[in-house]
C-alpha cells in the first residue's frame, strides 16, 4: 500500500511540472550609462553603451560622442569629460577628482535626450590596518590566507560600502566576488576585526583592497544587480528584472551613478613565521 501511495505522489508532483518558455520579443534599445565618480583618478569613469535583447550575442554598442559632464552643485565646478577610444569609455578632462562632502550631478546628453543623476561623495570610515591569517580547510570554507580588516565606522547613517579586491593585478569580478555591506548588524564591525571569509589568497600574493561609502541609491543598484546575477531561473527565484536606475532622463534609461570615496591599501602575503 505505501509503495502505491508513493508512486502516486510521485506522478502527481511530476504532472505538476511543465516547461514554459518565455516571450523575449525584440525591443527599443535603451542607452545604458555606469558612471563611477570618486576621489581617486584612477577609478573614475563614465561608460555610456545601447542595451541588447537578451539572446543578442553582439559586442555592446559603445556611444562614443555623448556630451558627459560631472557639475560640483558647492563650487559650480564642471568637469568634462571625452571619450578615450582604447578604454571604450569617457574619461574626465586633467583627471579631476572628487572633494570628500561636495553634491555632484551627473548630466549626459544623447542627441535630444538628456539624463542626469545626483550624490554626495561622503566622508570615508577610518582603515587602520590589514592582517591576515592562514587556516586550513574548514566546512564550507578552504584552505588558505584570509584577510581580517580593522579600522571604525564613526557615522550613524549612511553607512553603505562595498569593497572591490584585486589579486596580482587582476579584479576579483565573478558574481560571489561583489562584496556588500551596511550596518545592519551594527557599525562596529571595523573596530572587532572584520574577517573576508569569502576570499583565500596564496603566499606570494599581491592583494589590492579598495573600500568605498556609497551614498543608498547606488548600494541599493549593486544590490540588485548582485541578486540578479545569482537568479537561476529556478521555480524559487523572482523573474528576471533590471535593477532600478538613479538616473532621470527625459526617455528610458539603464545604469546608475555612484560618487564615493576609496580608501585603498595594499598587502603581500608572506608566509608566517613559526
Amino acid at each position: 500500500m505505501r509503495l502505491l501511495v508513493l508512486a502516486g505522489l510521485l506522478v502527481l508532483f511530476a504532472s505538476c511540472q511543465e516547461e514554459v518558455e518565455m516571450p523575449l520579443g525584440a525591443l527599443e534599445r535603451i542607452p545604458v550609462i555606469e558612471a563611477v565618480w570618486t576621489d581617486d583618478p584612477s577609478v573614475n569613469f563614465v561608460s555610456v553603451a545601447y542595451s541588447r535583447d537578451y539572446f543578442d550575442t553582439r559586442e555592446n554598442e559603445r556611444i562614443p560622442d555623448a556630451l558627459v559632464e560631472i557639475e560640483d552643485l558647492n563650487s559650480g565646478r564642471v568637469v568634462e569629460f571625452r571619450y578615450v577610444e582604447e578604454l571604450e569609455h569617457y574619461l574626465a578632462v586633467n583627471q579631476q577628482v572628487a572633494e570628500i562632502g561636495h553634491e555632484y550631478q551627473l548630466r549626459v546628453l544623447l542627441e535630444a535626450d538628456a539624463y542626469e543623476a545626483t550624490g554626495i561623495t561622503l566622508e570615508p570610515p577610518v582603515l587602520d590596518s590589514i592582517t591576515y591569517e592562514f587556516k586550513e580547510e574548514r566546512f564550507f570554507a578552504d584552505e588558505g590566507y584570509y584577510l581580517t580588516l580593522y579600522g571604525d565606522i564613526p557615522f550613524p547613517n549612511n553607512n553603505f560600502y562595498r569593497l572591490i579586491l584585486t589579486r596580482n593585478d587582476t579584479i576579483l569580478n565573478r558574481r560571489s566576488d561583489y562584496f556588500l555591506f551596511d550596518d545592519t548588524f551594527g557599525s562596529t564591525i571595523l573596530n572587532n576585526g572584520f574577517e573576508l571569509t569569502g576570499f583565500t589568497f596564496e603566499k606570494d600574493d599581491k592583494v589590492r583592497l579598495q573600500m568605498l561609502r556609497l551614498n543608498r541609491s547606488a548600494y541599493d543598484y549593486l544590490n540588485q544587480m548582485v541578486s540578479l546575477l545569482f537568479n537561476d531561473g529556478g521555480i524559487f527565484s523572482p523573474p528576471p528584472a533590471n535593477p532600478t536606475s538613479n538616473i532621470r532622463g527625459t526617455s528610458a534609461v539603464m545604469g546608475y551613478f555612484m560618487t564615493a570615496p576609496v580608501l585603498t591599501e595594499t598587502v603581500f602575503i608572506q608566509e608566517e613565521a613559526e
